[in-house]
C-alpha cells in the first residue's frame, strides 16, 4: 500500500508542473521575449544538470577539459548529439584508463 501511495504522489508531482500551463495559458503567448525565454530553458536546465558533472566524475580536472573540448568541437562540427557523447565518453574513459 505504501508503494501505490508513493507512485500516486510522485505521479501527482509531474502531472501538475505540465498541467497547469495549459489550463492557464489557453492563448497562444505573443511575446517575443516569453517565447524566446521558454526556447531557451531546457538547454539552460540541461546544462545546469551537466556541467558540474563534467569536472567533479573525473579522476582528472585535465581530462574533463579535454572531454570537454572534444564535446565542444564535435559540437561545432555539426555531429549529431548521440556522436558529440559517444566519442566524448570514449576520450575520457580512454584518458582515465591511459593516466589511472
Amino acid at each position: 500500500m505504501y508503494n501505490f501511495i508513493a507512485v500516486l504522489i510522485m505521479s501527482l508531482v509531474t502531472y501538475i508542473p505540465r498541467a497547469l500551463p495549459i489550463a492557464f495559458f489557453k492563448k497562444k503567448i505573443k511575446s517575443q521575449f516569453i517565447n524566446s525565454f521558454l526556447f531557451y530553458v531546457p538547454y539552460a536546465v540541461l546544462a545546469c544538470l551537466t556541467f558540474p558533472g563534467i569536472f567533479f566524475f573525473t579522476s582528472n580536472i585535465y581530462i574533463a577539459i579535454i572531454g570537454t573540448a572534444t564535446a565542444i568541437a564535435l559540437a561545432l562540427l555539426k555531429q549529431k548529439l548521440v556522436v558529440v557523447t559517444i566519442i566524448s565518453v570514449l576520450v575520457v574513459f580512454g584518458l582515465e584508463f591511459v593516466f589511472n
